[in-house]
């Protein structure tokens, strides 16, 4: 049952990515009328169809008739992208350098701060007897 579920709901989030929405399923049918306009008037296939109406040539074709706005996937939503422009510098130098390594001196001494001029403190551990 939790397989069934995770499919249904995969399957949903899928078709809402399409961003497909009621108003363009009920203009399929305005589509398809208009396909086969053009295939009796101009002799277009189904894919010169689409390529006019949605591809590169969408922008010269769509003044030609006024069906145009009844067909689905107009929507100005549908045509919503996002770009990320990366701004780079062309003029980025790298100056590597070999610089000689300087020796440090060793000036560093150490002495231990032990003395025997302290006086034994009054709390030692006891001594065995």
């Amino acid at each position: 049952m939790n397989k069934i579920l995770a499919l249904t709901y995969s399957f949903l989030i899928l078709i809402q990515s399409f961003n497909i929405n009621l108003d363009d399923i009920s203009k399929i049918n305005a589509l398809i009328d208009h396909a086969q306009f053009h295939k009796e008037m101009y002799g277009d296939s189904f894919f010169d169809f689409l390529a006019e109406h949605y591809g590169e040539a969408r922008d010269d074709h769509e003044s030609d008739h006024k069906e145009h706005k009844d067909l689905p996937f107009k929507d100005n939503h549908h045509m919503c992208t996002h770009i990320n422009l990366s701004f780079i510098s062309p003029n980025i130098s790298f100056k590597i350098s070999n610089e000689v390594f300087i020796e440090i001196p060793f000036n560093f001494f150490y002495k231990e701060s032990f003395t025997s001029f302290e006086k034994p403190s009054v709390f030692q551990p006891p001594k065995h007897a």
